[in-house]
Parts: structure tokens; C-alpha cells; sequence
């Protein structure tokens, strides 16, 4: 029994050797396998590591990139402020420059119309006295030339009556049908009568187109209604419209001016005004 039993132990033990031997060698495979699994852990944690350093440095090296970028906005920012504050107060100044023109040329229509204002109350008053000093001057001129023929008339009449064998009369007739004026009115001429010719003259201050186109009328009206023949039709003026003196001439009227060359009435008229 005891041989069996010792047998048995030894059967055990071998076993159990074996079965350590398996175990250890399994524990060894396992270490083994471990130590590779380590080595490749080791490995990974290593690349990890060179991972992560290269990830920190590229974190770091992004960062710095951020911060420069950061630092740029903020400038770019800065910038932008300063020149939105430019921008503004170049506005605030173009606005008071806009209400400052508004405002002057405000001023200045103001004084435009005030000018104008002045200016029409200026005209008004020129014209009023104009039309006043016209008026006067006009009714003395007037005055004047009446007075200036009737005296040359007068003058005339003497002379050639007590120097000459002539006789001066002054024609006064009503033209009924309007064939001077287109209306009925008065028609005066002077007559020269010399042995029974009739001079015809016309004296005047001053003589335009119309009035010799009156004296031709004159002529017709003073041939029908008398019957008689008129040697000679003059006029006697010192201021003639050349181009009155040139339709007397061409219309065989004899003229007689102080000056030939002075401007025409109309001319005269429009200068004057």
C-alpha cells in the first residue's frame, strides 16, 4: 500500500510537474507574450508621445499662428476704429459744412431777393422819375420846337415879304375825308406865292420818314382841293433823318438841314431811351 501510495504521490507529482512545467511554460509563452505585448504598448506609448509632442508643438506652434492673428485683428480692429472715428468726424464736419452752405446759401438768396427787392423798387422809382423828366423834358422840347418854327416862321414871313416881292401865307383847311391822317383832322402848310407861283414849305424841328410821308400827303390833299400847281415843296429843319432826306429827295422834295449826318430820329429816339 504504501509502494502504491508512494507510486501514486509520484504519479501525482510527476503530473503536477508536468502540468507546472506546462503551466510554466504557458507562463513563460504568456510572459513572453507579454513582454512583446509590452514592447508594442511601449512602443504605441512612445508614439503616442511623438504624437503628442508633434501635436503640442504643431497646438503651440497654431497658437502662436492664432495669437499673431489675434495680435493682426486687434490692429486691423484698431485700426478700423480710429478710421470709423475719422470716418465720423470727417461726417460731423461735412455736416456742418453742408448746414453751414445751406445756411449761406440761404443767406445769400436772402440777400438776392432783398437785391432784387431793391433793385425792382430801384427801376420803379427810375422809371417814375424817368417817365416824370421824359415828360418835362418832352413837354419843353415840345414847347420848344413849336416855339423854335413859329418864330423861324414869323422871321421868315418878314424877311421875304418886305425884302422880296413875294407873299407868305400860312393854308389851313379840314380834311374831311382822311386823307392826310386817315381821319378827318386839320391841315396846315406854308405858302410861298411869288407873280402866282406857289412854294410849298414844310418848317419843322425835326423831320423823320413819317413826316415826309404826312408832307407828301399834305401835297395831294392841298393839289385837289385847290386845283393849282406847286413849283417848289421844301422842307426846312435842322435835325433830318438821312433816310427821311433821301425819300424827300427821291420824292422831289427839296430839304434843308443843319446837319446832313446826324442820326435818324428813330435811332435818336431808341439811344435816348
Amino acid at each position: 500500500r504504501w509502494e502504491e501510495y508512494r507510486q501514486e504521490r509520484e504519479r501525482e507529482r510527476q503530473e503536477s510537474e508536468r502540468r507546472w512545467q506546462e503551466q510554466q511554460r504557458r507562463w513563460e509563452e504568456q510572459q513572453k507574450k507579454w513582454e512583446e505585448e509590452q514592447k508594442r504598448w511601449e512602443e504605441y506609448r512612445q508614439e503616442r508621445e511623438r504624437e503628442r509632442q508633434e501635436s503640442e508643438r504643431r497646438w503651440q506652434e497654431q497658437q502662436r499662428r492664432w495669437e499673431e492673428q489675434q495680435k493682426k485683428w486687434e490692429e486691423e480692429q484698431r485700426r478700423w476704429e480710429e478710421q470709423q472715428k475719422k470716418w465720423e468726424e470727417e461726417q460731423r464736419r461735412w455736416e456742418e459744412y453742408r448746414q453751414e452752405r445751406e445756411r449761406i446759401w440761404a443767406e445769400l438768396e436772402r440777400q438776392r431777393e432783398e437785391s432784387e427787392r431793391r433793385w425792382q423798387e430801384y427801376m420803379a422809382e427810375l422809371k417814375r422819375l424817368h417817365r416824370k423828366y421824359d415828360s418835362t423834358i418832352g413837354a419843353l422840347g415840345a414847347r420848344w420846337g413849336l416855339y423854335s418854327e413859329e418864330s423861324f416862321r414869323n422871321a421868315l414871313k418878314g424877311i421875304l415879304e418886305e425884302s422880296f416881292p413875294v407873299r407868305v401865307e400860312r393854308y389851313l383847311n379840314y380834311d374831311r375825308e382822311g386823307i392826310v391822317f386817315g381821319r378827318p383832322d386839320q391841315v396846315e402848310l406854308d405858302l410861298i406865292i411869288r407873280d402866282g407861283e406857289i412854294i410849298v414849305a414844310e418848317i419843322k424841328s425835326s423831320v423823320s420818314k413819317g413826316d415826309v410821308y404826312v408832307f407828301l400827303k399834305k401835297l395831294e390833299f392841298y393839289k385837289k382841293h385847290e386845283g393849282v400847281d406847286v413849283k417848289r415843296a421844301i422842307i426846312i429843319s435842322p435835325m433830318v433823318d438821312p433816310k427821311a432826306k433821301k425819300f424827300a429827295q427821291e420824292s422831289g422834295i427839296e430839304v434843308y438841314s443843319y446837319a446832313d449826318d446826324v442820326e435818324g430820329l428813330d435811332n435818336l429816339e431808341n439811344t435816348t431811351q
